[in-house]
């Protein structure tokens, strides 16, 4: 395997106290039924709108002004956070890359958030192709992303492992063909991965090196 395909929150940063607060702070703000932060959660790695509209029964009216009211707070939060990498994360990239393995990203969230974090983390070297939610018609868990990622390069399914933390992402490599990955320490938890159909598990991000 040489093409690594990855996802972003949850599984190079840790975005869930980030992503949980404005979530709730835009249920507040739009006078929508309480949930819990777990509830939230577990929303972690659905387009944005389907996030809200999965989590609670509304209209798709309501569903776009979640979407609205969600960016304008996370823009101001954002700016109160230092967002950590988990560990080992940025060590594993740069070791991964010296060693010549192509490293993408297919990210629920939208390119420019994404794109923002991956300066702010000094990994656009690291990375040779981003997909947003708003770079493709169809987001996770369809398949799309990846396939586009596979086009880009002309690799073949079993040639690239799509590594995630939700069952969101298994289930999106698994549709592609790739082989695929959980890491356990993200958003989802090992027996929703499994029950998935991930390949491997992971508890720390260096252990990708026994895999390649």
């Amino acid at each position: 395997m040489k093409l690594i395909i990855f996802d972003f929150d949850g599984t190079l940063a840790d975005t869930r106290q980030l992503i949980v607060e404005t979530m709730q702070e835009t249920i507040q703000a739009l006078g929508l039924t309480s949930c819990t932060d777990e509830q939230c959660a577990s929303m972690i790695g659905l387009p944005l709108k389907q996030a809200f509209t999965d989590l609670i029964p509304m209209t798709n009216e309501m569903g776009d002004k979640c979407v609205d009211t969600y960016r304008r707070i996370f823009f101001a939060n954002n700016a109160a956070y230092s967002i950590p990498t988990f560990p080992h994360v940025i060590e594993t990239l740069q070791e991964l890359s010296s060693k010549g393995y192509t490293m993408t990203l297919a990210s629920s969230r939208i390119r420019k958030s994404l794109v923002d974090f991956v300066h702010s983390m000094h990994l656009e070297d690291t990375f040779t192709y981003i997909l947003g939610a708003d770079d493709v018609t169809h987001a996770k868990p369809h398949p799309e992303p990846v396939l586009r990622t596979l086009e880009a390069f002309g690799s073949f399914p079993e040639e690239a492992l799509m590594v995630g933390d939700m069952k969101y992402d298994i289930e999106m490599g698994r549709r592609a063909g790739t082989h695929t990955c959980g890491v356990t320490y993200g958003h989802g938890s090992p027996p929703a991965l499994k029950e998935a159909g991930a390949d491997y598990l992971l508890d720390d991000l260096k252990e990708i090196r026994t895999l390649l």
